[in-house]
């Protein structure tokens, strides 16, 4: 059995919630799935606008995504499986491999939006490494990491 408030989760909010009711920015538990092995599987909601509000454009979110792809490889090397987009274009889906600490996923994603403050260029937007490599904007990555930053103490508060 999964302790998710030893993991520092509010188990109330674990899982599918009406979006309705959702505050964002938040960072929310979506599931922990244990394997046969022993190993966990951690869905988390890196949630960036209300649903059904504002959305987040096509160069935002791209390069966003980039960012927190590099970010979470480069600081979750041992856990990071991968980040995903939710379709309605109000956050990513962030999958880790036994690590679903809440500080812990916090921590990394802090230290990930204040590497966009700083960066000098999105990370593989070239024609190397992306599919769509003219579709991103530094400018609207680092607008997007700065108004998350503002509402860190905030991340969980998710109803």
């Amino acid at each position: 059995m999964i302790n998710l408030e030893q993991l520092g989760w509010e188990t109330a909010t674990v899982g599918e919630l009406d979006h309705r009711r959702l505050k964002a920015p938040h960072v929310k538990l979506r599931s922990a799935k244990p394997g046969a092995a022993g190993d966990v599987v951690y869905s988390v909601d890196l949630r960036i606008n209300l649903p059904n509000s504002v959305f987040l454009s096509s160069a935002e979110m791209h390069s966003f995504e980039h960012f927190l792809l590099w970010g979470f490889q480069k600081y979750m090397p041992q856990n990071f499986i991968s980040i995903g987009l939710m379709g309605c274009q109000t956050g990513f889906y962030l999958v880790l491999l036994n690590e679903g600490r809440s500080e812990a996923v916090m921590d990394v994603y802090e230290k990930i939006l204040n590497d966009i403050l700083v960066a000098a260029e999105v990370p593989y937007a070239n024609i190397e490494q992306c599919g769509n490599y003219k579709n991103h904007s530094l400018e609207m990555a680092q607008s997007l990491a700065r108004r998350v930053l503002e509402a860190r103490s905030n991340w969980s508060r998710i109803v």
